[in-house]
């Protein structure tokens, strides 16, 4: 059936892409720092591994020092500016200056993630040979930092690929009501607790859906990360005279690796889950 002089309808509203919109790592390493300048100095103190002791022939005590180690975060600065022409914008569907002002924070988050990310990926403690997820590859995991002795106090995190995730789910340990009390398959949860660790899963870890892809195991003070919050910046903004809009968000940060023993890089095998 032909209409005459018909009519195209356009949404008004966008729709948005698919696209990680908000940093998923920050609230899981040290962000606490004093900056000075272009730096954030973190201070990690321990006893240095020393043992106890008793009174020498003298009657006195033995003394010692504690190890502490300064590590620095050098704080870069980061932007994202998005311009459009008041013309782009009147003919263009859906609301401009929004879409601009939102698409401009998501890629500052995600670079967020890429600095603790790439950070994570100067460790040196590996699980060895690249293999899909299980309860032993996990438990493996786990126990190198037992044995580096970080305590599992609820803060020990895992980030791992969709494809890591998708092997845990054919986990009887993770995913059966015969061992846990949680219901991935209902749930679908991308952040979530089991054996003791705080999982997420990241779309955006170094090689995922191939067969190198790199996850990681560590703990919160592992890794130091440095925001100038007073300058962080999303602006918004109107040029009179070449009539543009601008949506520009900004932000100086920087990340450290304060502790090599904390932190576990799993070498997986996600390519049984990638796209054909």
């Amino acid at each position: 059936m032909s209409v005459l002089a018909a009519q195209t309808q356009f949404r008004q509203e966008f729709i948005a892409g698919f696209e990680q919109t908000k940093s998923l790592l920050r609230q899981s390493v040290t962000t606490e720092a004093q900056i000075k300048g272009n730096s954030a100095i973190f201070a990690v103190a321990d006893s240095g591994s020393a043992t106890a002791v008793t009174r020498g022939a003298n009657g006195l005590i033995p003394a010692r020092t504690d190890t502490i180690a300064q590590n620095t975060a050098t704080l870069v600065e980061w932007h994202d500016l998005v311009r459009r022409t008041d013309f782009d914008i009147f003919a263009s569907q859906g609301d401009g200056r929004r879409l601009m002002r939102d698409t401009s924070m998501a890629v500052v988050n995600r670079k967020i993630d890429s600095d603790i990310l790439t950070i994570l990926a100067t460790a040196t403690q590996t699980t060895g040979t690249t293999t899909t997820a299980d309860l032993d590859l996990v438990m493996y995991a786990v126990t190198i930092l037992g044995n580096n002795e970080v305590p599992m106090d609820n803060n020990i995190t895992g980030v791992i690929t969709p494809a890591f995730y998708a092997y845990l789910m054919a986990t009887a340990e993770f995913a059966s009501a015969d061992f846990v009390n949680n219901k991935p398959f209902t749930s679908g949860q991308m952040m979530f607790r089991w054996a003791g660790v705080n999982w997420i899963v990241h779309p955006n870890l170094t090689g995922k859906g191939t067969n190198a892809e790199k996850c990681y195991l560590y703990h919160k003070s592992a890794i130091g990360h440095a925001v100038n919050t007073a300058g962080i910046q999303t602006k918004i903004g109107y040029d009179d005279e070449q009539a543009y809009s601008f949506a520009r968000c900004s932000i100086d940060m920087g990340s450290v690796l304060l502790q090599n023993t904390g932190v576990v890089v799993i070498t997986h095998d996600g390519s049984g889950y990638a796209a054909v």
